[in-house]
């Protein structure tokens, strides 16, 4: 009973204005003259995002309306065979690694190789370590390892109903449950 009564006490102390009268409802678009301070038993709090992104410090992302940058959709998945098409390694043949959504790149195993600098500490002295850097997603094709040619890829659906990826020019089906169990089981022994 407390709580419908404090309801229609905060309903009663709401007016509503028609546009272009005066007054002073938020809901027209019209600011609120006063500013209340919030509750003494509500708590703010800043959700931070989950996702780890490889920004350098210069980059700015677009993100969406809830603050979460924007992932684009890519052709390659981790453990697909690719061909680098573009750049410094052009025609060498690897594997995918991993994937960064957000500015569409991809690592591919033992390819455009940099060396990164590491410090030492008192206990170990520091070190050159080559690393594997980013390829742009458009700079790879998919790769067939039997017909040994490179393809566009394409979506088709089977008997079963279920959505696989092709290679256009072979019709070599990528998508296939041995090699997402052969991706996994890699995945977990790392």
């Amino acid at each position: 009973m407390a709580g419908m009564a404090a309801l229609q006490g905060a309903m009663a102390s709401l007016s509503i204005s028609a546009p272009g009268s005066a007054g002073t409802s938020s809901f027209w678009g019209n600011p609120l003259s006063t500013f209340s301070a919030p509750q003494p038993g509500i708590k703010f709090t800043i959700k931070t995002c989950p996702i780890v992104m490889r920004l350098k410090r210069w980059e700015r992302k677009k993100c969406k309306p809830n603050s979460l940058p924007v992932l684009h959709k890519m052709h390659v998945r981790i453990g697909d065979t690719v061909q680098v098409i573009a750049g410094r390694e052009k025609g060498k043949v690897g594997e995918v690694t991993r994937l960064f959504k957000h500015n569409s790149t991809v690592i591919v195993k033992d390819l455009n190789l940099k060396s990164k600098h590491k410090k030492g500490t008192d206990d170990e002295p520091g070190e050159i370590v080559m690393i594997e850097g980013p390829i742009h997603s458009s700079n790879v094709m998919l790769y067939s390892k039997e017909k040994n040619v490179a393809s566009r890829v394409g979506h088709k659906f089977l008997e079963d109903g279920t959505k696989v990826r092709y290679l256009i020019k072979t019709g070599e089906i990528i998508d296939s449950v041995e090699n997402w169990v052969k991706v996994f089981k890699e995945g977990n022994s790392e």
